[in-house]
């Protein structure tokens, strides 16, 4: 009985996630028999060639419908579809900046990168399709649990070891926080499936129940506020990133961070917005809770910009940077717009090609030059002109200058804050000042590539692997910003985009 069970159900609608694990199964194996000599580079090549087959595989399933296996515990729907393109191109990209990195000790543990970044990975598909408390956290502990140990991958750089330490500790914090969340949403309604919590939540009329659910909401958003690493739980971003190896903190700012927000819409939509609110005029508890995560958003646009003005260290720049576009970010979410889910999803993709663009410019110099000092990038214009054009574009589109995909992304979600009743008009206009002072130090940056003398004289050469990032990305970067229609027309593909909310 239980065999035919297990043949009953449709397996096919996780192919994309089989297909992952096989592939970093098969890659640990071979790296363990492979002899210590031998370049990993092919196992490399081997990975993204399993990301590509995951993506091809998940392109034929775009018009499945929506498909629940596992009694609902894993849903494939218009929304985990559309989130997984991300999170597989993304990680398409962050693998070939990953076999060119060439930091100034060497790379000692090159195979073991390629078969845990494949399971962090593995980790954040799970989660876009999870309709489960448990398969949600399982998606999150297996994407977080693999970044701790790529985090400290440098075990002979004293910073990578201490930026792995300090993931640790508040990973494991914000783990404890998000799950204490969770059990009080499991004790109140006496399941751990999305669905069945929303239709119990939708009948909860008891004041104090109200007030465990109002505290549980509070326990998760501070939880999951950590993975985000927005402001106050941001501390530990700037350290991680800083001594991570680049691809590891590329990694970290664009497909991680799209699995928090993943996270943060498949648990607070699909829980909370069916709860209703103790108060004169019930209402949504999601809705009632608007206040504070307008606060994080409002805070973390501020805090990430200003404390960027001073860094002088380009990574720790990207991860203030980082922290300030999760602002942005939270913006379209306190906002809670009939257009939500599309603008950050649009957004997430215009930040995925720009920073992964940037980063993959970034590597290349700091790996040549052996400092990530901002003065390093002095001169780039001289030293490979097509080079700092391309880097150039990042930073424009970063700033969010009309013409690129950034620009469109912020867009999109400032109109988002004036499309509900009441407008957010202290959101819009934070963002629009934060906006302003990000200019000081994105142009600060353009000022060193284009207008300061070469601190060094040696064209700078560019490896293949990066060579295709910064050309996917820029292509990407200006194709979306002069015609974004493209990109909301492919995402028009996605019939009943937000069908995780029924």
């Amino acid at each position: 009985m239980t065999w035919e069970t297990l043949l009953h159900y449709k397996w096919g609608v996780m192919a994309p996630e089989f297909i992952i694990l096989g592939v970093a199964t098969a890659l640990s194996l071979i790296d363990l028999f492979m002899p210590n000599d031998q370049n990993r580079r092919p196992l490399g090549w081997f990975a993204v060639a399993g990301v590509v087959v995951a993506i091809i595989s998940l392109t034929g399933l775009l018009s499945v419908g929506t498909t629940s296996i596992l009694y609902d515990t894993f849903r494939l729907d218009a929304f985990g579809k559309a989130f997984k393109l991300l999170l597989l191109t993304g990680a398409a990209l962050v693998l070939l900046l990953a076999m060119d990195y060439q930091p100034k000790e060497g790379v000692k543990y090159q195979g073991e990168f390629y078969y845990l970044f494949l399971t962090a990975l593995l980790g954040a598909m799970m989660m876009t399709s999870s309709g489960d408390l448990i398969t949600l956290f399982v998606g999150l502990e297996l994407l977080s649990i693999s970044s701790y140990i790529l985090a400290g991958l440098r075990k002979a750089h004293h910073l990578s070891n201490e930026s792995a330490m300090k993931y640790v500790i508040n990973g494991g914090i914000s783990t404890a926080i998000t799950l204490f969340g969770m059990s009080y949403v499991f004790g109140l309604t006496g399941s751990t499936n999305l669905k069945k919590i929303a239709m119990q939540l939708s009948t909860l009329q008891d004041s104090g129940h109200q007030y465990m659910l109002a505290l549980a909401f509070l326990l998760m958003l501070v939880g999951l506020s950590f993975k985000l690493a927005s402001v106050p739980f941001h501390m530990w971003a700037p350290d991680v990133y800083q001594g991570a190896p680049t691809p590891v903190t590329a990694f970290l700012s664009v497909v991680s961070k799209t699995a928090g927000f993943v996270i943060v819409l498949r648990l607070f939509i699909s829980i909370f917005a069916a709860a209703l609110s103790q108060g004169k005029e019930p209402s949504s508890m999601l809705l009632s809770m608007q206040d504070y995560i307008a606060f994080l958003a409002g805070a973390t646009m501020m805090i990430g910009n200003t404390v960027a003005l001073k860094q002088r260290n380009v990574k720790r720049l990207f991860a203030y940077s980082s922290i300030a576009h999760a602002g942005y970010l939270l913006v379209g979410f306190a906002a809670m717009s009939w257009v939500m889910v599309d603008s950050m999803w649009f957004y997430l993709a215009a930040y995925l090609l720009m920073n992964l663009g940037a980063f993959a410019i970034l590597q290349t110099v700091t790996d040549q030059t052996g400092s990530e000092d901002i003065s390093q990038f002095a001169g780039l214009y001289r030293r490979n002109p097509l080079l700092a054009i391309m880097m150039g574009l990042f930073v424009l589109s970063l700033a969010g200058i009309p013409g690129t995909a950034g620009f469109i992304g912020k867009v999109h979600i400032f109109l988002g804050a004036f499309a509900t009743e009441p407008a957010h008009y202290v959101l819009a206009a934070i963002m629009i000042a934060t906006t302003v002072v990000s200019y000081v130090y994105y142009f600060g940056l353009f000022t060193q590539i284009f207008f300061r003398p070469a601190a060094h004289h040696e064209p700078l050469r560019v490896p293949l692997g990066v060579t295709i990032v910064v050309t996917v990305c820029a292509l990407g970067t200006f194709v979306f910003g002069v015609m974004p229609g493209l990109l909301y027309h492919f995402l028009d593909q996605f019939q009943h985009f937000s069908d995780f909310l029924r």
